[in-house]
């Protein structure tokens, strides 16, 4: 039985001398692995492969069996082609951090239509993003996902809770006695951007590149603390350097 549904690439691999393993998260059926066939044996084939970029947003027809845990795919196209990320590095690189984040917060293969929307509207806000927001926008991201995945940061801080305890994701009135804190300005920052609902928001925090460094490490810290084998995220160093 065939199914429709929108997907968002998050990783591809060469099998063989012609097919790809593609995995990708489905509005429909959440986190699933795909067997891709016959896009690499020729250069009509190769501009097929072009489609399961890390980040791609497709409209697929797909076969899925509940019992496989690899699918194939029927038909596939763009749902939305972008402007500006497969060919501006920042947004390219800014692009491949929310993909592998993403990725690794995805553990069972479920429906989750809330996180799918959100996840689709921000690559696409930062497809068209301004500069100073696509700055900006790693953190927004990496502070919002948490909230699909039952480990929400608390947004309590006032003049009393200033110090942002990494391990609980609230605001304290003491420092912890733990290393994975933020406090002064990392802890502002961190409140004001959890205010922020929206990227196009974004454009008023002045950052410079340290301060998102350190923010974003610090953020990393917080997900490996709620994450079993979340590891590093290998597009931090390469955002360090882009931002």
């Amino acid at each position: 039985m065939t199914h429709k549904t929108k997907a968002i690439i998050l990783k591809t691999t060469k099998y063989g001398e012609t097919s790809l393993v593609v995995t990708a998260f489905t509005e429909l059926f959440g986190v699933q692995t795909y067997m891709v066939n016959g896009v690499r044996s020729s250069k009509q084939a190769s501009a097929k492969a072009n489609y399961f970029q890390p980040g791609s947003i497709l409209e697929m027809v797909v076969y899925h069996h509940e019992q496989k845990t690899m699918q194939r795919i029927k038909e596939f196209k763009f749902a939305y082609l972008y402007q500006y990320i497969f060919s501006d590095v920042i947004k390219n690189s800014i692009a491949l951090f929310m993909v592998e984040l993403l990725n690794k917060c995805l553990k069972q293969p479920e429906s989750n239509t809330d996180l799918y929307n959100f996840c689709e509207d921000a690559l696409q806000q930062l497809d068209v993003a301004p500069k100073k927001t696509t700055a900006n926008f790693p953190l927004f991201f990496a502070l919002h996902l948490p909230h699909f995945f039952g480990f929400k940061m608390i947004d309590n801080y006032d003049n009393e809770n200033t110090f942002f305890d990494l391990h609980e994701g609230v605001f304290c009135t003491e420092q912890p006695v733990h290393a994975n804190f933020l406090s002064g300005y990392g802890s502002y920052t961190t409140s004001q951007l959890l205010k922020a609902q929206h990227p196009t928001e974004l454009e008023i925090f002045n950052l410079n590149k340290d301060a998102r460094r350190l923010l974003l490490h610090k953020y990393e810290a917080y997900y490996s603390y709620h994450i079993q084998e979340f590891g590093q995220l290998k597009t931090l160093m390469v955002l360090g350097e882009v931002l």
